[in-house]
């Protein structure tokens, strides 16, 4: 078994990245090793380029978010963590699959169709091509199960298209089929301030948003502010149904306290949200805290957290090498 999945390194990490994707991590290192498996985790810098970023920006926030992770309790002697940029087998292995990769695929993948806008002929290749640089990603390490959300299914779907065609076009058994791993603890954590959005780092306003590194006071306005509805909360998930912002907030509670939406419903049923925020807040605090606390320490010695890069990037190599090669051959590239 080999867990592998990666983070765009684009802005600050938030709750929303930390309850669904990595505190499942977190969790998932420990069961994996239990299992006899492994755990692969990569900071997705060459992915981040099909943004306009600033080179300096890139950099930093590859060794922040590299760092962040880290605090939250991902342990490198536990799972092998990098950077995309310094395993070139990355690269490599995108080239070969874009020329097993169909162009009427790339057209049906709806996040480039929400990324480009109505801009599409003025958009990069890099973006219209991200989904086959991630199926590299996976391939690349014979990946057999991958951590997703509902908004990634499409493209883990795309890579076992490619890795089933590459099979059987040449004849060979190179590259497993992943299996998709969407845990039903991992909630989908919408904005502050409008609930029919993800929570989201790109969003403008940082009041829509609880960040990794937030101050106490910085959480506790953004719990106070979130927007709600007048209403009580209900004594049921059922009457959550037409209230997104109260469920929003509900589902935040029930993730950052390991219990399920009903359960805190049971405890806050009936109460308005003027007593439930404060204690939401409270909550993320206690929870939070010590990630930031823990992150400023990290901080401290980037060169450390390069370092911890460095080491992971050189076992990612070791196993990322072979696979390629193997690849190489079986098209015809190895003499």
């Amino acid at each position: 078994m080999r867990v592998v999945s990666g983070i765009q390194t684009t802005g600050r990490l938030h709750l929303g990245n930390y309850l669904g994707a990595i505190k499942q991590w977190v969790a998932m290192q420990d069961q994996v090793a239990e299992a006899g498996g492994e755990s692969m985790y990569f900071m997705a810098d060459l992915h981040a380029l099909t943004d306009r970023v600033a080179p300096r920006e890139l950099a930093d926030n590859t060794i922040e978010m590299t760092a962040t992770i880290l605090a939250a309790g991902l342990d490198p002697e536990k799972s092998i963590i990098w950077n995309q940029a310094r395993v070139p087998a990355h690269s490599e292995l995108t080239w070969l699959l874009n020329n097993v990769a169909r162009v009427g695929w790339l057209n049906r993948m709806t996040q480039f169709k929400d990324k480009a806008g109505k801009d599409r002929e003025g958009a990069s290749v890099g973006l219209y091509d991200y989904p086959v640089l991630m199926a590299a990603d996976v391939l690349l390490y014979k990946a057999t199960h991958v951590p997703v959300g509902d908004d990634q299914r499409q493209h883990l779907e795309l890579a076992r298209d490619i890795a089933t065609k590459f099979n059987n076009d040449y004849g060979v058994e190179v590259f497993p089929l992943p299996e998709p791993m969407i845990s039903v603890a991992a909630p989908r954590i919408m904005s502050l301030r409008d609930a029919t959005a993800k929570m989201s780092k790109s969003n403008p306003s940082d009041m829509t948003r609880v960040n990794l590194n937030d101050s106490d006071d910085d959480i506790a306005q953004k719990f106070r502010k979130a927007k709600t509805d007048p209403e009580p909360l209900p004594d049921s998930v059922d009457g959550l149904e037409e209230r997104p912002e109260a469920r929003n907030l509900v589902t935040i509670y029930a993730a950052l306290s390991d219990i399920t939406p009903a359960e805190v419903l049971a405890q806050y049923g009936g109460q308005g949200f003027g007593q439930f925020k404060p204690a939401l807040a409270d909550l993320a605090v206690a929870k939070l805290g010590p990630i930031r606390d823990r992150l400023a320490r990290l901080l401290d010695d980037r060169a450390e957290v390069v370092r911890v890069l460095e080491r992971g990037a050189e076992r990612a190599r070791a196993i990322a090498g072979p696979v390629l090669r193997e690849a190489q051959d079986a098209m015809g590239l190895q003499l």
